[in-house]
């Protein structure tokens, strides 16, 4: 697993109240329900693309590959989004995650 990057780790030194309550949260959320790990890094992928941040989409990327995806199906949850973000926006967050895949 990779080590955060640097303006994570610069929130945390500033704010370290408020990040661990971020950090709860979305732990919490990931064990609320029936999705597995997997499933639930490639939900936050696709919300990462939809949101156009090339961070959180190289971030969730590795974590879904960490949680075991492969590439294909990193690729196929980022395909099934074409419809409803469209192709330019796929197209940028494809090439981000191609930045990260093993």
């Amino acid at each position: 697993m990779q080590k955060p990057p640097k303006h994570h780790n610069r929130l945390h030194e500033r704010h370290p109240d408020f990040m661990r309550a971020v950090d709860a949260l979305g732990e919490s959320v990931k064990h609320a329900g029936p999705l597995d790990q997997k499933t639930c890094e490639l939900i936050q992928l696709a919300a990462a693309a939809a949101s156009r941040s090339e961070g959180a989409v190289h971030s969730h990327c590795r974590r879904a590959q960490d949680a075991g995806a492969t590439r294909d199906e990193v690729h196929h949850t980022l395909l099934l989004l074409t419809s409803t973000i469209g192709f330019p926006t796929v197209s940028a967050a494809m090439s981000w995650a191609d930045d990260v895949i093993k």
